[in-house]
């Protein structure tokens, strides 16, 4: 019986940001929450078709997030 690869959990979320050079976010209450996947590749794949879709506004910027390196950090815990 073989073990299931261990999930490294990843979020891709985006919205309008006020300085293309960063990722200050205009509107915490409008982030478009793209989802959370098992792995990068497919969390990968969801940020450039979200990305893509709005290579033409220079302030919507996507990004992903690792979860699994937080949820990893003991750091973390007593948060």
């Amino acid at each position: 019986m073989s073990t299931p690869d261990k999930q490294l959990l990843h979020l891709v979320f985006g919205g309008r940001v006020k300085d293309p050079q960063s990722v200050d976010f205009e509107d915490l209450g409008n982030l478009d929450i793209v989802g959370i996947y098992p792995n990068n590749a497919e969390a990968l794949d969801a940020w450039r078709a979200k990305s893509h879709a709005n290579v033409d506004d220079a302030n919507v910027k996507y990004v992903l997030v690792h979860l699994h390196r937080m949820l990893d950090d003991p750091e973390h815990e007593d948060e």
